[in-house]
């Protein structure tokens, strides 16, 4: 019987989304920790690292008939088959990324594949560690019917003592990676209330 209810447990599928290019980027590091404590600590809900490098710059020349060129086209399917989203946004002039944005702008050409799921915002840097990348994604997602969870939020001090990451952009800071489950159990919850799953 519980084996059962285990087994009838919904998967909350996430697309794993990162604005930095850089191997060694702090913010992968974010959310390869986040993959990491999904596949250790938290039942029925899986993160996929959907990679935004291989995009072209928007140009709407290059939609022909309704369809887009491959990489568009496959980028588009796993965000549209995700349940929910998790953003690595580290901050660039006080915004988000190039890359992040034509991502996020391929993905809203109609049909919209963003709309009415729910997503999460983490993100590291110096300052106060991308946190005005997260609100500038905020509202970005308003008209793309994105619903970001309101709380916790995780800005990470990544130059500050004690260090978070080590030489490879590895999340190495226990405090750090349980503030991050803390966020990943959120959006969890929300998810499923989102897409009517839970009791």
């Amino acid at each position: 019987m519980q084996a059962a209810a285990m087994a009838a447990q919904p998967v909350i599928k996430i697309a794993g989304i990162c604005g930095s290019l850089r191997k060694g980027s702090y913010n992968r590091g974010l959310l390869n920790a986040a993959m990491e404590i999904c596949k250790d600590s938290i039942k029925g809900m899986e993160i996929e690292y959907v990679d935004i490098s291989p995009l072209p710059f928007l140009n709407t020349d290059l939609e022909v008939d309704g369809t887009y060129p491959p990489e568009v086209e496959a980028f588009r399917k796993k965000i549209e088959q995700a349940d929910c989203y998790l953003f690595a946004s580290p901050e660039y002039n006080y915004s988000v990324t190039g890359p992040l944005k034509n991502a996020i702008d391929w993905a809203s050409r109609p049909p919209n594949v963003w709309a009415n799921k729910a997503a999460a915002i983490v993100s590291a840097g110096g300052g106060f560690g991308g946190g005005r990348s997260q609100y500038h994604l905020r509202q970005i997602g308003v008209y793309l019917d994105l619903h970001f969870i309101n709380k916790p939020e995780l800005f990470v001090y990544a130059f500050e003592s004690p260090p978070k990451f080590d030489s490879n952009g590895v999340l190495t800071d226990e405090e750090t990676k349980q503030r991050l489950r803390a966020l990943l159990l959120a959006l969890q919850a929300f998810a499923l209330r989102l897409n009517g799953k839970c009791d």
